[in-house]
């Protein structure tokens, strides 16, 4: 009998597309899922029937009590090689075996510097203007050639970032608990001494840092009032470092020029969500990861997972 794969958040109905599944098509039926199923109960009741899961970044929560309510699930794929919503010992404790997929930093580095000229450039206004029959010419851009560009965060995508910031000809500067000065030497940037110093300094911030304890909550109402009320804030790594409720009221009130936001504390957002609605705010629905080889690469990755399972010797072992 076929074993049954469920792919989760499979938003666009692109997971069969872009990966060739045909090497595992004999003994393994996909279904993909096009949308977000976000209540455990009713995840546990659509999963039941379903031997191997692949679920997108983290999105999806995998705790003891999920896992628990699913005794048949015997491989979860987890796109990319680092996922901190999965009970790795509930897993290994109900016979789940965790694989990881390849993926690239490329998608959220450019996303990044797309929020980043979209406001800086006005795009969405002067093109919903023109295409409006509105103004001609309703703004004055921000130029980047001489500006501050703050990073937080300087690993692996904060470092490339860093580096279109220089081929801009910006002054770049970055902070985190860890940073040393090898490391900024290594990308060519200055390391700033604290957070409070790099926001206060800075005409716009990045965020590239990875959530844990030390950084939910980093960004809240006293460091975004450090902010220049000509800056703007992006964030594409996690919304929990940032303060949301802080960030509309900043917004709201014009303390800061704009902000970039990829990510959210809520995902998919309710209609009726204030990030939806609120001024200054160049949003997009956690499109950072979400490119053509990316997903060429997780979903790709998924089948060699699959092939590697049936034949007794999984790779990329998560947990």
């Amino acid at each position: 009998m076929r074993l049954r794969c469920a792919v989760l958040d499979d938003y666009q109905g692109v997971a069969t597309e872009v990966a060739d599944w045909s090497p595992v098509a004999d003994d393994v039926e996909v279904v993909g899922f096009g949308e977000h199923l976000a209540d455990e109960d009713a995840l546990a009741a659509a999963l039941a029937d379903f031997d191997i899961v692949v679920t997108l970044r983290e999105r999806v929560p995998f705790p003891a009590s999920l896992l628990a309510q699913l005794p048949r699930l015997k491989l979860l794929i987890a796109s990319g090689m680092r996922n901190t919503v999965i009970d790795y010992a509930a897993a290994e404790a109900h016979g789940v075996t965790v694989c990881g997929t390849p993926s690239s930093s490329t998608p959220p580095v450019e996303l990044t510097w797309a929020l980043l000229l979209g406001l800086a450039r006005g795009l969405v206004e002067e093109n919903g203007a023109l295409r409006a029959g509105g103004s001609w010419q309703s703004t004055v851009g921000t130029d980047l050639h001489g500006r501050r560009l703050g990073l937080l965060g300087l690993g692996k995508i904060g470092g490339r970032v860093a580096r279109v910031g220089l081929a801009f000809g910006m002054r770049v500067g970055a902070w985190s608990r860890n940073l040393t000065e090898e490391r900024a030497a290594e990308v060519g940037v200055e390391r700033v001494d604290s957070k409070e110093e790099l926001l206060a300094s800075s005409d716009f911030v990045s965020v590239h840092l990875a959530l844990g304890e030390r950084t939910r909550g980093l960004v809240g109402a006293a460091e975004l009032a450090l902010l220049k009320p000509t800056a703007y804030l992006v964030n594409t790594s996690r919304a929990a470092i940032v303060d949301q409720d802080a960030l509309l009221a900043a917004l709201r009130e014009g303390r800061i020029a704009g902000a970039g936001v990829d990510v959210f504390d809520v995902e998919p957002l309710p209609a009726d969500h204030p990030m939806r609605t609120a001024p200054r705010l160049l949003a997009t629905p956690h499109l950072g990861y979400v490119s053509r080889a990316n997903y060429e690469a997780y979903y790709g990755g998924a089948v060699e997972d699959i092939r590697a399972f049936l034949a007794g010797r999984p790779v990329r072992l998560l947990g």
